[in-house]
């Protein structure tokens, strides 16, 4: 088991565990508790009732959350002739085909998403055992594989995450940074618990959304009240 510091410890001290916080409650505690001197990220903890164990209940997807996520995105796109000037246009950091991929072969990892059209998908899939660990592979699931190269890009350069459901049933996604307003945190996440229960599976059964916490890197986690989160969202 992990042991913590006296910093965490001390904002530990300053959470009721038992205790379902009210969304902006939740996030006005979480930035008294914050000790970390840098920025730090806030992400969602999500449980889900769901068994990913069997492919009709797996839960993936994506989402643009209305204010970002706070960090630079290096957007790469693999595309061709038109598409590739789309991808430039749209702001992608890098845009090539065969000359990327032998770049990557060769160790070279310096970008955060990968979009692709599907005509390059035959050449990038050979990519796959490179690609797929760091979570970087190119699907059609998540939006990543498609023509509308303009959309995409500006979305991702804007703050689209992707989201799927781990082998406990929980979703872990970034929200925004400590630094965010708490109605920029609150709108974003949100913006998360929306799409999350818009990709319910049709074979999930009972109670959907069984938990939802927030923290920052360093902090310690809240539990927020998701009945009234999704009362909000009319959910």
């Amino acid at each position: 088991m992990a042991k913590h510091g006296k910093k965490y410890k001390e904002a530990l001290s300053k959470i009721d565990r038992l205790k379902s916080y009210e969304l902006q409650e939740a996030l006005s505690l979480l930035k008294e508790v914050t000790f970390a001197n840098f920025d730090e990220t806030v992400e969602a903890v999500v449980k889900l009732g769901v068994d990913p164990r069997h492919a009709d209940q797996m839960v993936r997807g994506s989402v643009s959350l209305p204010h970002g996520t706070g960090k630079t995105v290096r957007v790469l796109v693999f595309a061709k002739g038109d598409k590739a000037q789309e991808a430039k246009d749209a702001g992608a950091d890098y845009v090539g085909d065969d000359d990327l991929m032998s770049k990557i072969q060769g160790g070279w990892f310096d970008f955060d998403k990968v979009v692709a059209t599907p005509d390059m998908m035959a050449s990038v899939g050979k990519l796959g055992r490179l690609l797929g660990p760091r979570g970087l592979m190119p699907n059609p699931k998540v939006g990543t594989v498609t023509n509308n190269i303009k959309e995409v890009v500006s979305d991702l350069k804007a703050g689209m995450i992707e989201y799927r459901v781990d082998k406990a049933g929980i979703i872990h996604a970034p929200v925004g940074k400590k630094s965010f307003e708490s109605t920029q945190l609150a709108e974003n996440l949100k913006s998360l618990i929306d799409s999350l229960v818009k990709a319910k599976p049709e074979s999930a059964k009972g109670q959907y959304v069984r938990g939802v916490y927030i923290s920052t890197t360093m902090g310690p986690g809240l539990k927020v009240d998701q009945q009234q989160l999704l009362g909000e969202l009319k959910l």
